[in-house]
């Protein structure tokens, strides 16, 4: 061949390679979203105490760099080899270290604890909880550590002695853990006092709750493993507050002042150590009081507030105290019909209703030194943002985050500096730093790590909920090469429920990566934020009390009519998927509208709620002996007979939140109705199928939908 031909030929070869996109895998699509794909960040950002200087990680965890408010040029503080060396641990990143003061930070290996001098890079042993300890917990100060081992609570005290809190012999009595299967803002079970005197715990007596069977198959034979699961209407855990006085040894115990099977929870200490705050809820969760009591001798003090809803009353905050010198607290209620914040005595006296908000307050993230101002979390007047603001004492509000977008902000010690990291529709990730007056300073702006890909694009819109009135937000993903006059299949991936939102005005919009693969695949992907979903007010939300599944179902109905009414939408083919809440909506969609969907594919399905535990399912249903109307109009086994699409059903064995007898129960009706069906089960996985094994389950589900939507 000709040398200049062949010449030609390389180069048009090279420019074709060079303009030619790579393809994201689906692989890539459920495992790489936050890795390779992640968003350049100042990871793991931290103030260090008492200055102005703050800390980041780099190289994969395993770097610490260190910069200042005046010079935002880094420098390596500490490396993790460094660590290693001085401790002769083998830690592989930074994750989970905590400062003790400027120059030196708590270190953790398999219940081993260290200080580490930032300054002299050298380290001490100063705890340890054994590989058998759990739920470790230091005081302030970082010298008192407390911890469960199985059912029962120890504290290591500064002179290196173990101490048992609680002896019990009974399995059934458990100390020191999360109660209330994690419900109402509950994340712990341990509450060191301000000044270290006291400990309180939670303590919850399971000895009437239901013994639920799991199979263990990595044992031959298998085994049973027995976990408590209280079901709706069933009988439940019985809480108790425990006070440990660490002077005296001796423990003093709260119980529910009203009903035995109260719940309580929202536990704070108030910063003088004399009281503690209770919140106790019936078991009804509609009447909620907030209860103090004297920390010394847990005697009850008074009755604070009181709150009643003929739906429900959900507190999810314990009280905030903004001041460390004064008693006076931060409520979070949404009796106004919107979450807001309320300024309160311990004596009971409403000082001011902070925020008077028609959108809801989410956290609490700190106050400036002197406790006048409180910087909190809430989505503002578009329900997709999560912004911050601050309100001083005498409810003066001020937006501090310029720009629409979901932000994480870190408020230096001083109160000075703002840290602010955000994400929206057209910003991947940007790090921004505000001082005093709130000028911006850009510290790191990422670029787009999809490019160079094939990358479909996705339209937020919103529809009118089935009401009429109220606005629904939408995401339609569309291919990178779309063509507005051909007909899409579409793929409507669905959650539904409450404590969760699909839409974020963040990058990608709230979707998961694999949504974008489908998509190149010549479908469209749709999401609506059904009435009954977060992040909307109480109203919004409320909906679903006593009918779930009735004016979600009828929501999602007009995504469907909206997505008829587009010109490249194939109405005659459309798949539905979703998990947990999600696969409750699949299944009944698929069942109670059946000419609607062609294939559904519904993950770890809630399929009939009396099989569902005690402190969510009965806030959003009641029981079935109040309401069986309810409960028979939303079980999906009544309905197995009108299924018409194909319809995969699939579990994880071990799931101990949404038990695989939901599934079970649907798939024994379906055979009783001579329906066939598919069903597909993950061994020894809980309620979500995570690690490498997610790709085999997202190309079960995607492969089902590419497959039967034909």
């Amino acid at each position: 061949m000709n040398k200049k031909i062949v010449l030609l030929f390389t180069l048009f070869i090279a420019l074709t390679a060079v303009g030619q996109l790579k393809k994201i895998t689906l692989e890539d699509g459920v495992l790489q979203q936050g890795r390779k794909f992640g968003a350049d960040k100042l990871a793991g950002f931290q103030w260090i105490p008492n200055s102005n200087n703050y800390v980041y990680y780099t190289d994969n965890f395993t770097k610490m760099m260190s910069a200042s408010t005046t010079n935002a040029k880094a420098t390596e503080l500490v490396t993790l080899v460094d660590i290693n060396s001085a401790l002769g641990t083998k830690l592989k990143n930074f994750a989970g270290i905590q400062w003790i003061d400027a120059n030196t930070i708590l270190v953790s290996e398999n219940g081993k604890y260290y200080n580490y001098s930032l300054t002299s890079k050298t380290g001490l042993d100063i705890k340890e909880s054994g590989k058998n300890g759990e739920n470790q917990t230091f005081d302030k100060t970082k010298q008192n550590l407390a911890y469960t081992e199985e059912n029962n609570l120890y504290w290591f005290n500064n002179k290196m002695e173990k101490v048992a809190i609680t002896s019990n012999s009974d399995k059934n009595i458990v100390s020191g853990q999360s109660i209330s299967r994690n419900e109402f803002g509950i994340k712990g079970g341990i509450f060191w006092s301000p000044k270290s005197a006291y400990l309180a715990f939670y303590q919850k007596d399971e000895t009437e709750v239901a013994d639920y069977p799991l199979l263990d198959i990595n044992d031959t034979p298998g085994k049973l493993v027995s976990v408590k699961y209280p079901m709706i209407g069933q009988k439940s855990e019985k809480p108790k507050v425990g006070i440990y006085n660490l002077a005296t040894a001796k423990t003093v115990f709260i119980t529910p002042r009203n009903n035995t099977d109260d719940y309580l929870t929202n536990l704070s200490w108030s910063p003088d150590e004399k009281f503690i705050l209770i919140a106790e809820l019936n078991r009804a969760q509609n009447d909620m009081c907030l209860n103090v009591y004297d920390a010394n001798s847990g005697k009850f003090i008074r009755t604070i507030l009181n709150e009643t809803s003929v739906k429900w009353v959900e507190p999810e905050h314990d009280a905030y105290f903004p001041n460390t010198n004064s008693n006076n607290f931060i409520w979070f209620s949404e009796k106004d019909g919107f979450q807001n914040l309320y300024y309160y005595s311990i004596e009971g006296k409403l000082i001011k209703q902070l925020t008077s908000n028609k959108f809801p307050a989410r956290e609490i993230i700190a106050t400036n030194p002197t406790g006048t101002e409180i910087y909190f979390k809430a989505t503002g007047e578009i329900g997709t943002n999560m912004l911050v603001y601050k309100v001083n004492l005498k409810g003066k509000q001020t937006l501090v985050t310029k720009d629409q977008g979901v932000h994480n902000v870190i408020i230096s010690g001083d109160g000075n500096w703002i840290f602010d990291e955000f994400s929206n529709h057209t910003t991947p990730s940007k790090s921004m730093l505000y001082d005093k007056k709130l000028k911006a300073t850009t510290l790191l702006e990422s670029k787009n790590k999809y490019e160079g890909y094939e990358m479909g694009s996705a339209e937020i819109k919103t529809i009118k909920a089935a009401d009429a009135t109220t606005d629904l937000f939408t995401r339609l993903i569309k291919p990178s090469n779309f063509d507005a006059t051909k007909k899409y299949p579409v793929l409507v991936y669905v959650y539904g429920g409450p404590h969760a939102q699909m839409i974020t005005n963040s990058y990608l919009d709230g979707a998961n990566l694999w949504m974008y693969w489908m998509a190149e695949q010549g479908y469209l992907v749709f999401t609506v934020d059904n009435r009954g979903s977060d992040n909307r007010g109480f109203a919004f939300e409320s909906v679903i009390h006593g009918r779930v599944g009735v004016n979600e179902i009828e929501d999602q109905l007009k995504g469907v009519e909206y997505l008829k009414s587009l010109p490249y939408v194939d109405g005659n083919r459309l798949a539905i998927h979703g998990w947990s809440f999600g696969g409750f909506m699949t299944t009944s969609l698929m069942l109670r509208k059946p000419d609607t969907f062609k294939v559904g594919v519904a993950g770890g399905p809630v399929t009939d709620w009396k099989y569902y535990e005690v402190m969510y399912g009965e806030r959003y249903m009641d029981t079935p002996v109040e309401n069986q109307k309810g409960f028979d109009e939303a079980s999906t086994l009544n309905y197995v007979n009108d299924l018409k699409g194909k319809l995969l059903l699939i579990h994880g064995t071990s799931d101990d939140v949404v038990v695989m007898q939901q599934n079970l129960a649907l798939v024994k009706k379906f055979v009783e109705a001579q329906k066939q069906i598919d069903f597909f089960a993950y061994p020894m996985h809980k309620h979500n199928v995570l690690g490498k094994d997610r790709v085999h389950l997202m190309t079960k589900v995607l492969n089902y939908i590419i497959d039967n939507n034909k």
